[in-house]
Parts: C-alpha cells; structure tokens; sequence
C-alpha cells in the first residue's frame, strides 16, 4: 500500500501552522498528493477541475458575499439608517417584529435563504434597528448598541429555525421523519410540517415580546437618565 498521498495532510497541517495562504496550500497539497499517488501533472489537473465543476452550484451562494462587501464600503448601511430614520413612527421593536414575521413566512414557504446574517442582518437589519432606536430613545451606550445588533441576529435565527420546518421539503423535516420511522411511528412529511406551526406561532409570540420588553427597557433607561 502507498502511503505517500498522506503526506498532502502533512502540507495542509504545516501551512496553516506557518499561516501561509490557504487557497494556495491546499491547492499545493492536493498536487502533491495526486502526484505521490501515481497520477500525472495532467490527471490531477484534470481531477480538481473535475470536482469543481461537479461542485459548483455550492459555491454560487458564496459569490454575494464580495458584493455586499461593495456595497457595504460605498455607504449600504448608511443608506439603511437613513431610510428607517425617515419612516415615521418607526421604532427597534416594530421593525424586528415585522423582519421575524417576514423571515417566519419565507422560510416556511421554502426561501430560507432570502434571509441571513450576512446578506441582510449585518448589511441592513442590524443597522435599521440601531437607527431606528437612536431615533426612538436618543444615543445609545455601547451595550445597549450591542444588545440591539444581538436582539437583530436572534431575530433572523428564531425566524429562520422555527418558520423553515414549515416547509415539508426542508432537510430537518425528512430527518425527523427517519427518526420516527426507524422507532415505528411512520409519518409523512407533511403531517410534520403541519404541527411545526404552532411551535412557530409561539416562537413568534415569544420572541415578539422579548423584541419589545428590550425596546421598552431601551426606553425606561433613556427617561432615567433624564429624570
């Protein structure tokens, strides 16, 4: 048996221990690891490009990421505090009530991915209900600046974990299903999907509230420190 293919795992072990590159050193581990198994320059060529191809729907969701980078540098979020700070009677706790609501309904509907921390939390959510509470309750301390980004990602991760096992096509709901079939109680997707919704009724209602006591909170402070 040839055990000089291992000697790739070693590179990948090495490089990140010296902080080289990682695109390059794993690029480089898996040359040399094609070429100790016996494969020519070509093949393994032919090997990595072969599994990207095949690979290359999940890499697309990545693509965003540089343009909302973009989009952050020129003044995204800006723009994103100037809008809400527009919006008459605009408040944190109004505006991540209706985000939850809104990623609840998607999610259940199957667009799980409409949503997320990095596409829509950091770039727009977040900064809106920030805004929306400095325009509500005046400057924030940096806690409670912390605490409302915080309150937004909890938001999108409540909205998005109770409202996709809706969707009887959602990978979860297939596994709860195996896992009831291998203990003898054979249930269908659907009839799953059909009691996850009163577990999203009260993680709205739950969570609901808990959006609004913070704001309330943000409030009772911003009259003592008046007072």
């Amino acid at each position: 048996m040839n055990h000089w293919p291992l000697v790739g795992i070693a590179l990948v072990v090495a490089g990140f221990a010296f902080r080289f590159n990682p695109l390059f050193v794993v690029a480089f581990a898996a040359l040399v690891t094609g070429l100790l198994g016996g494969l020519d320059l070509v093949a393994v060529i032919e090997a990595l490009g072969r599994a990207f191809n095949d690979n290359r729907y999940i890499s697309v969701t990545w693509i965003i990421l540089p343009v909302i980078g973009l989009l952050e540098r020129y003044g995204l979020q800006q723009r994103a505090r100037a809008a809400i700070e527009s919006v008459r009677g605009a408040t944190m706790g109004r505006l991540l009530v209706l985000y939850l609501g809104f990623r609840q309904v998607t999610a259940a509907i199957g667009m799980k991915d409409i949503g997320g921390h990095p596409q829509t939390v950091r770039p727009l959510v977040a900064p809106m209900a920030e805004a929306a509470a400095r325009k509500t309750h005046g400057e924030l301390s940096g806690d409670d600046a912390e605490a409302v980004k915080g309150m937004a990602a909890a938001t999108d991760n409540v909205g998005l974990f109770f409202g996709e096992d809706i969707f009887f096509a959602i990978a979860s709901i297939l596994l709860i299903q195996g896992v009831f079939e291998s203990y003898g109680y054979p249930l269908t997707p659907l009839q799953l999907s059909v009691w996850a919704i009163p577990t999203a009724i009260f993680a709205f209602v739950i969570h609901g509230a808990r959006i609004l006591w913070l704001d309330r909170r943000l409030g009772a402070a911003r009259r003592e420190v008046a007072g």
